[in-house]
């Protein structure tokens, strides 16, 4: 069903507009790691969209993607800069998915945690042109048009920026739906329970412990490393009666968020590695998580 809005007296629905938008916000958001910037990125593509003249766009979802993707370019140029501001470690705003996300987008391991923090230590245009063709398919010369290089030096751009991926990929395989289901199944108890033992006996002893707090609530502002470290600390911020930790889908793959009177507190996001959790990722920045 095309969508019948107007900016004005422009029209956008010829573009099939909400058939477009999942990918324009799949795009925006892989680049951006922030829900609340890719909506943004989004509602500016479609004022631009419903502005422009649109005669002779053979593809529109090409199109708009690489509007989003100009877009977020900008925007992450400027993000790099307020990531060395940031107060502590920084970790994505998290992406809900599954049947019932407010957002459908195409999930694949680049909306996890995990590659969006590979994919933070590129620069801006190895991570558009990486986004724009691996995961979106979109020809050279228009991911060109968008860093405003050559095709042949965005190719280069994505080649460096896949190979690091790739390698990324290599050291971390990802868990099956199966294996990381019993593990946090095994992990939501021992956090229930503040059961130090059952942590640590869940945890890899080279285990890492990252959270992100932005300094708007107490957490760690340096990583910490060591099942029986990393088992302390959690066996010290275990739930308080009253307090639910439910399973919520993110970036495609299951994790834990815990909630307090219906407000949530932290959201963990783990990696899996022959049945034992190998990183804790704990998001507990209030800004980040409101729209959970």
């Amino acid at each position: 069903m095309l969508l019948r809005r107007r900016v004005g007296s422009a029209s956008v629905d010829d573009l099939d507009w909400e058939a477009h938008r999942p990918a324009v916000f799949g795009a925006a958001y892989r680049l951006l790691g922030s829900v609340a910037e890719a909506e943004d990125v989004v509602q500016d593509v479609w004022l631009r969209a419903a502005a422009a003249d649109r005669s002779g766009i053979a593809d529109p979802r090409a199109w708009l993607v690489t509007i989003g993707a100009r877009l977020a370019y900008n925007v992450l140029k400027s993000a790099r800069v307020r990531r060395e501001e940031y107060t502590g470690p920084w970790l994505p705003e998290p992406l809900p998915t599954g049947p019932d996300a407010a957002e459908q987008v195409i999930v694949d391991d680049s909306v996890g945690t995990a590659m969006l923090l590979v994919m933070e230590e590129l620069t801006p245009p190895e991570r558009v042109a990486f986004v724009l063709h691996d995961v979106f398919d979109i020809p050279f010369d228009q991911v060109a048009g968008v860093l405003g290089k050559s095709p042949v030096a965005s190719r280069k751009l994505a080649s460096r920026a896949r190979a690091r991926v790739a390698a990324a990929r290599g050291e971390h395989p990802t868990a099956s739906r199966a294996e990381r289901r019993r593990v946090l199944t095994a992990f939501r108890a021992a956090a229930e329970g503040g059961d130090f033992e059952r942590l640590v006996g869940l945890l890899h002893p080279d285990a890492v412990y990252i959270a992100d707090g932005g300094g708007k609530t107490i957490a760690s502002r340096r990583p910490i490393t060591g099942a029986e470290r990393i088992a302390r600390l959690l066996s010290r911020t275990a739930t308080h009666r009253g307090d639910r930790i439910a399973f919520i889908e993110i970036g495609g793959a299951l994790a834990l968020a815990t909630y307090r009177d219906d407000r949530i507190l932290w959201l963990d996001t783990v990696e899996i590695e022959n049945g034992r959790i190998t990183t804790v990722h704990r998001l507990a920045n209030p800004e980040k998580l409101t729209h959970l």
